[in-house]
Parts: C-alpha cells; structure tokens; sequence
C-alpha cells in the first residue's frame, strides 16, 4: 500500500474515491448511440408528430384555431357555422385558392390538411 492510498484509507475516503474512480473509468468507455438507432428514433418521432397533427385536423378545436387565424366572420359575431359548406368556401376564399383543382374535396381530412399546410406556408 502506498502512501496515498494508506492517507486515504486512514480518512475514510478510500471507498469514495474508488468509487469515484470507477465511475470516471466507466463513462470513458460508454459507446455513442449508433447513427443508425438515431435516425430511426427521429424518424419514429416525426412520425408521431405527423400522427398527432393529423388526428387534430377537423376537429372543432382545429376548426376554431383556423378561425382564429382567417377569422371568417365579419367581426360582430355573424359568420357561417364553424366547419360547415359555408365556412369552408370562406376560408378557401381567404387563402386565394377557391375554385383551384388541386384542393382536395371538403369535408374531408384531405382538405383539412391541404389548408394546414397553406397556414404554415
């Protein structure tokens, strides 16, 4: 026994230190996560992400979130039903894209999303 470790042991820090020690030791050697297991939990969370906006869509809560954002009333509390015929041709109005063909059906989640994606543009 040397003396450092005879100084160490007569203090009662001798286990402390060893356990110090090893702890050094161990992170030194973890591995880094593998790329491959990286990019597949990425991946997994965008597609949870993608889950659970899509599943928002349509919803009264989203329907009213859009509102917010285009405000399809005339500012008095008059205005067409939250997600009806009406209130969609409006908000399609608001975003320039009434009568285009490349707007999916309303009433769909397809529409849904299509103006999703105009808001975040």
């Amino acid at each position: 026994m040397n003396k450092s470790t005879s100084l160490l042991m007569s203090m009662g820090l001798l286990p402390a230190s060893l356990t110090l020690l090893a702890g050094l030791t161990l992170s030194g050697c973890s591995q880094d996560v593998p790329k491959q297991q990286t990019e597949q939990s990425t991946m997994q969370s965008s597609a949870q992400s993608t889950a659970a906006v899509e599943s928002s869509l349509c919803t009264q809560a989203w329907f009213k979130q859009v509102d917010q954002q285009l405000i399809s009333g005339d500012g008095q509390g008059h205005g067409p039903d939250l997600g009806s015929d009406e209130w969609q041709s409006v908000i399609e109005f608001k975003l320039g894209v009434r009568g285009d063909t490349d707007v999916p059906n309303r009433h769909s989640k397809a529409w849904c999303a299509y103006v999703q994606q105009k808001l975040s543009q």
